[in-house]
C-alpha cells in the first residue's frame, strides 16, 4: 500500500470521526432541550397546581358567596330590607312575639315538641303575632351547613304560603327528623325534602322542592342569620314580646312547658 492512500486512509477515518462526534453532539443537545423543556413544564405544572389550590383555598364557599350576594332572591309572604321580616298571623292581633331560633337547636326543637302546638292554636285564635327570626350559629360552631340549609328550606316553604312554612318549622323540630346537634343532617336537601312530605302542602311540591334543590333561597337565609346576629339575642330558643324576653319564672331560660308559656304570654300580653 502506498504512503499516499494510507494517508488518504487515515483522513477519512478522521472525518468519519468527526462526523460522528458532531453527530453525537447534537443528539446529547437535542436530548438537553427535551430534558429542560419537560422540566419547566412540569415546574409549571406544579406551579399551576400550586396557584389553582391557593385559589380554591381563598374561594369563598357557597355560603360565603350567598352572604355577601347583592341581589336576594326573598320568598313570598316576607317585607322589610331583603325580605327578612316574616311576620305570620292575623292583622287584627295587636302584639307580636318575637322567635328566634336555629334549626339544628335540640332546645329549640324541645321548646317546639312541647309549646309549638300551643303557638300555633293563639296564632290562628288571633292571640298575638309572631315574627321569625332564623339563626345558623350551630353552624358557625360546627363548621356545618344543615342550619343554614334548613333556613333555605324555610324560606322555600314561605314561599308557597305561611302555614305551609309553620307546619314544616313544626316538622323539623319534630322527635322524628330532628336530629342530634352534632349529626349535620339538615344539610342534605334529599332528607330536608322527606321531611316536607309529611306536611300536606309541601308532599310533593314540585316548587318547592325546585327551590330547595337549586338553594333559591339561600343567600336570603344567610341575610335573615345576619339579622339574628345583629339582633344581639345570644342563643335559641329566645322568645319576645314588648321588647322583653318571656321566661320559665324561674330563671333567664325560655318557658319549656305549655303551663310556663301560657303563663308568661298572658303576662305579656297584658304588659
Amino acid at each position: 500500500m502506498s504512503k499516499r492512500n494510507t494517508q488518504a486512509n487515515k483522513a477519512a477515518a478522521r472525518e468519519r470521526l468527526r462526523a460522528e462526534r458532531e453527530r453525537q453532539a447534537r443528539k446529547d443537545k437535542a436530548r438537553r432541550q427535551i430534558v429542560v423543556g419537560v422540566s419547566i413544564v412540569g415546574v409549571l405544572a406544579v406551579v399551576g397546581l400550586g396557584t389553582w389550590g391557593v385559589m380554591q383555598l381563598n374561594k369563598p364557599s357557597h355560603w360565603e358567596a350567598a352572604k355577601d350576594a347583592k341581589n336576594v332572591t326573598e320568598p313570598k309572604n316576607t317585607s322589610g330590607e331583603d325580605g327578612t321580616t316574616v311576620v305570620i298571623g292575623k292583622s287584627s292581633a295587636k302584639k307580636t312575639l318575637e322567635l328566634y331560633e336555629d334549626s339544628r337547636c335540640p332546645i329549640c326543637a324541645t321548646f317546639e315538641q312541647a309549646v309549638g302546638e300551643t303557638v300555633h292554636k293563639d296564632v290562628d285564635a288571633g292571640k298575638y303575632k309572631i315574627q321569625y327570626i332564623g339563626a345558623t350559629f350551630i353552624d358557625n360552631a360546627s363548621n356545618g351547613e344543615g342550619s343554614k340549609n334548613a333556613l333555605s328550606a324555610l324560606g322555600a316553604a314561605l314561599d308557597v304560603n305561611p302555614e305551609a312554612f309553620l307546619d314544616y318549622k313544626y316538622a323539623l323540630y319534630s322527635a322524628k327528623y330532628h336530629p342530634e346537634e352534632t349529626d349535620d343532617k339538615f344539610k342534605d336537601d334529599s332528607y330536608l325534602i322527606k321531611i316536607a312530605d309529611s306536611v300536606d302542602s309541601l308532599k310533593g311540591n314540585a316548587a318547592f322542592q325546585k327551590n330547595v334543590k337549586d338553594g333559591t333561597f339561600d343567600n336570603w337565609a344567610m341575610k335573615m342569620s345576619a339579622k339574628f346576629d345583629d339582633s344581639g339575642v345570644k342563643g335559641t330558643p329566645t322568645l319576645k314580646m314588648n321588647g322583653k324576653a318571656l321566661t320559665d319564672g324561674q330563671s333567664e331560660n325560655a318557658p319549656m312547658t305549655a303551663d310556663a308559656f301560657n303563663t308568661a304570654i298572658t303576662a305579656a300580653l297584658k304588659g
